[in-house]
């Protein structure tokens, strides 16, 4: 049984998570404890030893990161809780890390909750997923987006990434001597990407800028590498401005 861990400082919050975690998961998830500020968070992780951790993004008298920020290793599981703000949801977004929007959905906790019982992996991954959104939530760095796939969690620098190529609801990310298959649309993707670095030169390819060479008058962007990277007509001229 997983040893549950609530940092929320609305009750009405804490009190719904509780009722529906025991009644969905009344064998698998077992609340240990609650909290419901930094200070008290952080005593509540180091006393209870959670496996996961429900965490309210903004507390009374600080935000969940800095919770993060001050423990010695991150070896449990993360839910985020927040409410509409699209600061925190892009910052868990670039993380890959996984959330929950107030109010409450019921479908969404169950999906969230069976994701953390199947993962098996958990100290230092979670370490260098969490970073990677602080930094954004902080305003530090934007420079680096997690993405998972079925064997791995990379973490993709923007200046290693040459072009995207959406096909569906699946994305790749084409780097210089390695392809990361991911299955999330172009539409959920380019929003965590930096758009004064990538441009969507086509429905389906966002193109780094830093790695056209040429415009080829066929329409088609060259990369350093060779790479052929189609314009769509209502977009040329817009694209040619911005690059040339």
């Amino acid at each position: 049984m997983l040893r549950g861990l609530l940092i929320e400082d609305e009750q009405h919050v804490r009190e719904e998570l509780q009722q529906l975690i025991g009644k969905n998961f009344a064998n698998e998830v077992s609340i240990v404890g609650e909290a419901t500020s930094v200070k008290e968070g952080v005593k509540a992780i180091l006393t209870h030893q959670p496996d996961l951790v429900f965490l309210d993004v903004d507390l009374g008298d600080g935000s969940s990161f800095e919770i993060l920020s001050m423990l010695p290793e991150i070896n449990f599981e993360i839910i985020f809780v927040t409410g509409y703000d699209s600061h925190a949801i892009k910052a868990i977004k670039l993380g890959a890390l996984d959330y929950l929007l107030k109010p409450i959905d019921e479908d969404e906790l169950t999906e969230a909750i069976l994701k953390a019982i199947q993962q098996k992996s958990k100290a230092k991954s979670n370490e260098v997923l969490v970073d990677v959104a602080s930094n954004f939530y902080k305003n530090k760095v934007h420079n680096k987006i997690v993405v998972k796939t079925l064997e791995a969690q990379h973490i993709l620098n923007f200046e290693d990434i040459v072009f995207c190529k959406s096909e569906g609801n699946y994305t790749t990310f084409h780097l210089e001597n390695e392809q990361v298959l991911v299955s999330k649309s172009m539409k959920k993707l380019q929003p965590l990407l930096d758009d004064t670095i990538f441009l969507k030169c086509h429905q389906s390819y966002l193109v780094n800028t830093s790695y056209v060479t040429k415009y080829l008058n066929e329409g088609f962007l060259v990369t350093k590498y060779g790479d052929q990277i189609p314009v769509a007509t209502r977009r040329k001229d817009e694209v040619l401005g911005l690059l040339f």
